[in-house]
């Protein structure tokens, strides 16, 4: 017989979801407020009495937005698709062939993870100038990978584990080699696991700043993060463009994450119950 939750378990519930939705839910509201609201006794209301989509009129009409959000597509999208095709075949080798140093490089590769990123910027931007780089998209894709491959290579590990060995002697008895049963048989298993780290290496193309800011200079190629923080001027800071712009960046993610809900959910939990 299931137990029913307590009233406090919804309590709990809606205050810590309310807690997390915070941030985002005064940036809506900030995003609809005149001017005239976002300073003074007004600011810190939580509602407006006077809605206006002027400030995002304001982010297309003042700024190349559009062109900041097809820059960040076309690296998010690019560093996505090449990581997850070289993280796959990585991680199916560490989890399955038989080698000498499997632990180390498992080792080596989760350590170049936790590097921080303002340790490598330096080296990694007089590469780039040095081979004509810099303001590119290639530019940002290459030192993405630097960050986002060894956390993929590390995740599908865990997938590729938990896939039964079974299913690959059985391929081999028919007749199969390495390559068609790396596509035919664990590929489709490992879908979910593969959707998951995917979605993760975009959020994480699509946000990164740093490099963003220090390898592309030029106005042509700047990405969406760093479009926003260009917006405030030698005097002003345009709060409610800020904001505005902010929704703008953060509801095509929370649409990609609920229409996909299910399958990141579904990648989340099946290297815990594969056996």
């Amino acid at each position: 017989m299931e137990k029913k939750a307590s009233p406090f378990f919804y309590v709990f519930l809606i205050g810590f979801v309310f807690v997390v939705m915070f941030p985002f839910l005064w940036m809506l509201i900030s995003s609809v407020k005149p001017p005239s609201e976002l300073f003074g006794d007004k600011a810190f209301t939580p509602y407006t009495t006077h809605p206006t989509l002027e400030n995002y009129i304001s982010v297309f009409a003042k700024h190349p937005f559009l062109h900041y959000l097809w820059n960040s597509t076309v690296v998010a999208t690019v560093t996505t698709v090449y990581t997850i095709s070289v993280a796959s075949f990585a991680a199916y080798a560490i989890a399955r062939l038989q080698f000498k140093g499997k632990t180390v490089i498992l080792g080596i590769v989760l350590s170049v993870s936790m590097f921080p990123q303002i340790a490598t910027i330096s080296p990694i931007y007089i590469f780039l100038k040095n081979v004509g780089l810099t303001n590119s998209y290639l530019g940002l894709i290459i030192p993405y990978t630097t960050f986002t491959l060894p956390l993929s290579i590390w995740i599908l590990v865990t997938f590729f584990r938990k896939i039964p060995l079974d299913l690959e002697e059985a391929a081999k008895i028919d007749g199969a080699s390495l390559m068609q049963t790396f596509w035919k048989v664990i590929m489709p298993l490992a879908v979910p696991g593969i959707f998951t780290t995917a979605i993760l290496v975009f959020i994480a193309a699509w946000n990164e700043f740093l490099f963003a800011l220090t390898i592309n200079t030029d106005e042509k190629y700047k990405t969406v993060p760093i479009g926003i923080a260009m917006f405030q001027g030698q005097f002003t800071i345009p709060w409610g463009e800020i904001a505005a712009a902010t929704v703008i960046v953060t509801i095509p993610l929370v649409i990609m994450v609920l229409v996909f809900q299910r399958r990141i959910v579904s990648g989340l939990t099946s290297g815990s119950v594969k056996e």
